[in-house]
């Protein structure tokens, strides 16, 4: 009978063995299909065993097929990719897509094979979650898995539906609905909630909403874990609801205020025994429900400062909140953002760092480098003081739109600082952005850098990104790019510029040439993109029918254009200080005929169309007040962040068409309307007020009912080519190419 139980044991596993085998090539398979629905029968699919717990791949032509192996979904899904891009010329991006495969795939005359030197290649930020996916369904799930599988990501941060555990959890700790109706944020503002920065702010959440998104949750880790992927899953921080004072008195708590104009939300410390307990049962309760691959997310102090820099009490401080991790998993790997490091350096010197981190076993803890382009942490923490940590490009704050990044750094940096024997334990790269679909340039750029441990050769990969995406080699559009590379993807060493700049635009009107928000400090001359505007407009002879070519020539157009209402603005402004109200109408009115024809040059594509980010957030509502919620939080975030008085106005702002013409150009209408009154009874404008008259108005737009235009209208190049020969010589005629 043992001998039995044995040999149908030892088939069982066998079993299981070739199911998951069967499982991830399967489900490989069916991405192919999704992306190339007509040529999926010329792929075939391996396994290929991982070398050092590392992904490999490699890709050979076999008679009239293809085949890929690959030791996990997410590498048989980047030979694919790489199959594609390499030998096919094609492109899929967030902002144009180029999968014109001939009818007869090419051939790879020899085998490629690939190996990774990074065991994790780390996906998202708290923030894209909400700047980017407040409204996202399967289907854009599914699209935005396949892209991360493609391009070789393998540790994404997976929190969608996360408050349904929590509601969950604090049912059965006996909180009742109307306790927890404070708590839970608006689906736009989840981001802030989880990190333990705002409580209630554009809720209340309806429990429908809880339920729907948890079950797309258990959607999405289900394909992630069958493409290979170890999905990061949170973890508790000690953020706990307001009710929590009266339901226990004794509880240590500490209120906490963000400064950015929300009420305090309340931090259990982690002395007290209940921390230890609420983190447990919150893990237990998640595994429970949704699986683990024990890497949990827990950041406590973010943009927060904790209540004592003494090392010492640090040092017990992160010690207890593993070990709240721990009990429930033993296994468990406590993954932090490395923001605060950046943020807040004046707190977190030396010593404070180091205290923080070295009381976690070396094995329990991955730093995330959050901003590593921008400011590498890990240089002056001595590689996170012997923990495994990933190098990580931020790049976009807010969802902004603009054309910006630092091209060179992440071509090399990467590979640069894995070759560095003090960069430690660096294990991985990743994109930790907190808006995607835009700049695809950057990302594709990025994550070129998974399959190869030295620097990427810019003038290679560069001319071969453009021919891709275009579907042609043009030379114009080549030398556009070349432009490009050295205007706005380029910050010289000797500026410290953050991010990408906004159009004075999407300031709150103001005489000043920027606001706090609406940052108009450009990386480079603006006259000196223009010989990039004139290349890539000579190129639409050859690449009008590219639908990256078509997003690229709106992009830059838009570019061009924001970046001109500057003087425009600088003019109308100068002309109200002389008190010259003709120069000033004049001026006033050219201004906001340019925000006219940017907004009908960005009705051309569905990329920058608000009409999508209002519907599909309406579309969530079962209700009418349901619906009218989540329109409010779709405009607020994007342009208030909170009440009228939110000092955060216009950190997530966006160039997008019915976004200019119902909110930037109204209010810069009853500004110029006031201006020009005050210049008329010899008065000064009074600015305080004025402002304070717009952030009411901009209150009401956003809690206004108001559907946008969901279709595109016009034709991208055309209407790039009009707005180029309206605007070309007055931008800047001395730069015009003959």
């Amino acid at each position: 009978m043992k001998l039995k139980f044995l040999f149908v044991l030892a088939i069982c596993l066998l079993g299981y063995g070739k199911s998951w085998s069967q499982d991830y090539l399967k489900t490989s398979n069916e991405l192919i299909a999704r992306v190339v629905p007509k040529h999926q029968s010329y792929f075939l699919t391996e396994k290929l065993n991982a070398k050092d717990g590392k992904d490999i791949f490699e890709i050979e032509s076999k008679g009239n097929k293809i085949l890929l192996r690959g030791s996990s979904g997410v590498a048989i899904a980047s030979a694919f990719y790489h199959y594609l891009t390499e030998y096919a010329h094609c492109q899929i991006t967030w902002n144009g897509t180029n999968l014109k495969l001939p009818a007869t795939l090419p051939k790879v005359p020899a085998k490629v094979r690939k190996e990774t030197p990074y065991e994790y290649r780390y996906y998202l930020n708290y923030c894209t979650f909400n700047y980017s996916m407040s409204w996202w369904d399967w289907a854009r799930w599914e699209k935005e898995i396949d892209w991360m599988a493609l391009h070789g990501i393998n540790m994404p941060l997976a929190i969608t539906g996360e408050e349904y555990t929590w509601y969950l959890l604090y049912k059965e700790m006996g909180f009742s609905d109307e306790e927890l109706s404070g708590f839970f944020t608006g689906p736009a503002y989840f981001s802030w909630f989880w990190m333990g920065n705002i409580d209630g702010w554009g809720g209340p959440l309806p429990v429908s909403w809880m339920k729907e998104h948890f079950d797309l949750q258990k959607k999405i880790l289900q394909r992630e874990r069958a493409l290979g992927m170890k999905p990061v899953l949170p973890a508790f921080t000690g953020h706990v609801p307001a009710a929590f004072k009266a339901k226990y008195p004794n509880a240590k708590l500490k209120a906490t205020n963000w400064t950015n104009g929300f009420a305090d939300t309340y931090i259990l410390d982690s002395e007290d025994p209940m921390f230890a307990q609420i983190g447990k049962k919150f893990l237990e309760k998640q595994t429970e429900l949704l699986g683990t691959d024990h890497l949990y997310s827990a950041d406590t102090f973010n943009e927060n400062e904790p209540p004592s820099s003494a090392p010492d009490y640090l040092g017990k401080l992160s010690a207890r909140i593993y070990d709240g991790m721990s009990q429930a998993d033993p296994k468990a790997v406590w993954v932090m953002q490395g923001w605060l490091f950046y943020s807040d350096r004046k707190f977190w010197k030396e010593p404070q760092t180091e205290a923080l981190l070295k009381a976690v076993p070396d094995d329990k803890m991955i730093l995330l480098d959050l901003a590593t382009e921008i400011e590498p942490v890990w240089k002056r923490t001595e590689g996170f003081y012997g923990k495994p940590w990933i190098w990580n490009m931020l790049h976009n704050f807010g969802g902004n739109t603009n054309l910006f990044g630092r091209m060179d750094v992440v071509a090399t940096a990467p590979a640069e600082a894995l070759a560095n024997p003090k960069s430690g334990k660096m294990k991985g790269i990743g994109l930790s952005m907190e808006g995607i679909e835009q700049n695809p340039v950057l990302y594709e750029l990025m994550m070129a850098n998974t399959w190869q441990k030295t620097p990427i050769d810019l003038n290679k990969w560069l001319p071969k990104f453009v021919t891709n995406r275009y579907g042609t080699n043009d030379q114009h559009a080549q030398d556009a790019w070349k432009i490009l590379r050295k205007t706005v993807y380029n910050v010289p060493a000797d500026k410290y510029i953050r991010d990408g700049a906004e159009s004075i635009i999407q300031a709150r009107p103001t005489l000043d040439s920027l606001s706090r928000w609406a940052k108009t400090t450009l990386n480079y001359h603006e006259e000196d993109l223009l010989p990039a505007w004139d290349a890539l407009i000579k190129a639409s002879e050859n690449c009008e029918a590219s639908d990256g070519y078509q997003y690229d020539i709106v992009d830059l157009t838009r570019q061009v254009l924001a970046n001109y209402a500057l003087p425009i603005q600088r003019k109308f402004v100068a002309a109200y200080e002389r008190k010259d109200l003709q120069a000033f109408q004049i001026e006033s009115k050219r201004f906001l005929n340019l925000i006219d024809d940017m907004d009908k040059l960005l009705a051309s594509r569905q990329d920058f169309l608000i009409g999508p980010w209002v519907s599909d957030a309406r579309r969530w509502g079962k209700t009418e007040k349901e619906k009218a919620l989540y329109e409010m939080n779709a405009k607020d975030l994007i342009t208030l962040w909170g009440d009228a008085k939110s000092p955060l106005n216009e950190y997530a702002c966006r160039q997008w068409s019915g976004l200019l013409s119902d909110f930037y150009k109204p209010r810069w209408e009853m500004f110029i309307a006031k201006a020009g009154n005050a210049i008329i009874q010899n008065k000064k404008l009074d600015i305080a007020t004025i402002q304070s008259e717009l952030a009411d108005w901009e209150w009401k737009w956003v809690n206004k009912r108001q559907d946008y235009p969901t279709k595109t209208v016009g034709n991208p190049v055309t209407l790039s080519v009009e707005m180029y020969a309206k605007y070309r010589k007055e931008v800047g005629g001395t730069h015009q190419k003959k």
